[in-house]
């Protein structure tokens, strides 16, 4: 007697969960859709009966109103699509340079909470319970007051060797490109890849013979050489933009402005108290057998911190290090509460100008949703990079 085989599910038949899925899906993705319809229709009808405009193309008008402060030149007679251009490189100047500055002073202080020092580790306490619980606006307004009020006027300002330090910001020398400056900086550009390079060796050759290498000067001493290296090769320019102080203002030479230095100051501030919690949790995740069997094989305090526990928290650490990385990005358009002209500025001077409420709205939310996208894929990118394989 021969056994018959249950017949099969068809992909197409109601019982398959596959297929039930698929329609459910679909269902899902029309309501959707017709709720978004439904809005964006309604929105423009009431828009037309009350007799607002809509629509993009106030992008290719004169904007009218000027600049104060921006990473190329932008003339009022210029178009508004360039006038959020502006807005859109300082947000990102003020998200980048603060990414890079708290995480750097995060990790010391959330390194520093395992200090065997009494006095650092204390410290590194007090800095974290400080400023992570006073609200990030007030501490903006606070580095926005110190530089606008506490420091001398222009007239008076403070010289630091050639950097001036005064009410209307730094300034500071800057070279003057020439072409001798090119070989300067692909020499710069080829001991950043030496030193990676370097790091790469030295963590494989530590994985495979316990004997740790310099991860820190080496690679500085690379750069710098290669830098040296380059600059002497181009004729060693040294022709400077210096700074110098006149009757009513400091010419010349490059500038931050108090608006910048405080919403920088402001958000590295706050954000490294953050950085460093998350910092201190995933060196905790790591058992503490990792951190004896360290120095059962005779590496000091530093290079266990180094090279066995920060790996290893990595996997611990990433994940809410991408969260404070785009709270960052997010809190930077405060900015417009001290007057610096970050994209939410911009939009706010477009929005009165032009009525185009909506479309001002829309951009804001298009650019903020695309910066938070890029920098979630590259951290998810690192994190798949540094994960520890199973076997």
């Amino acid at each position: 007697m021969s056994l018959k085989s249950p017949p099969k599910k068809s992909n197409w038949s109601w019982r398959s969960k596959a297929f039930r899925g698929l329609v459910y899906q679909v269902i899902a993705a029309a309501v959707i859709g017709l709720m978004v319809w439904f809005l964006a229709s309604n929105t423009l009808y009431n828009m037309r009966v009350r007799g607002i405009q809509s629509g993009f193309d106030f992008l290719s008008q004169p904007a009218g109103f000027s600049i104060g402060e921006s990473l190329f030149p932008f003339d009022s007679a210029e178009s508004y699509w360039r006038a959020f251009g502006v807005g859109l490189s300082n947000t990102l100047r003020v998200a980048v340079a603060g990414i890079i500055f708290s995480t750097i002073l995060g990790t010391l202080l959330g390194v520093g909470r395992f200090s065997r020092n009494a006095l650092v580790r204390g410290l590194c306490s007090a800095y974290v319970e400080c400023f992570r619980n006073i609200p990030v606006l007030l501490q903006l307004l606070m580095w926005y007051l110190v530089m606008t009020e506490v420091l001398p006027p222009i007239q008076d300002a403070w010289k630091v060797g050639p950097f001036f330090l005064s009410k209307g910001g730094v300034n500071f020398p800057i070279p003057v490109w020439e072409a001798g400056q090119a070989w300067a900086a692909v020499g710069l550009i080829a001991g950043v890849v030496f030193a990676w390079t370097y790091r790469l060796w030295a963590l494989k050759r530590f994985e495979a013979t316990g004997i740790a290498k310099s991860m820190f000067w080496v690679p500085v001493g690379l750069v710098v050489a290669t830098g040296l290296l380059g600059w002497l090769l181009g004729g060693a320019p040294t022709v400077m933009n210096m700074p110098v102080k006149g009757e009513f203002s400091v010419e010349e030479g490059g500038a931050l402005t108090p608006e910048f230095l405080a919403i920088l100051l402001g958000l590295t501030v706050y954000t490294a108290a953050f950085v460093a919690e998350v910092v201190r949790s995933g060196i905790a995740s790591v058992p503490a057998g990792q951190g004896e069997a360290a120095a059962a094989l005779g590496l000091d305090r530093n290079l266990e911190i180094r090279l066995v526990m920060l790996p290893q928290a990595l996997r611990v650490i990433i994940p809410p290090l991408t969260n404070q990385y785009l709270n960052l990005t997010k809190n930077s358009s405060l900015a417009v509460a001290i007057g610096y002209p970050d994209i939410v500025s911009i939009a706010n001077t477009a929005m009165n100008q032009t009525g185009r409420a909506v479309e001002c709205i829309a951009i804001l939310m298009a650019v903020y949703l695309s910066i938070s996208l890029l920098t979630s894929v590259l951290m998810n990118w690192y994190n798949a990079r540094v994960a520890i394989k199973e076997r």
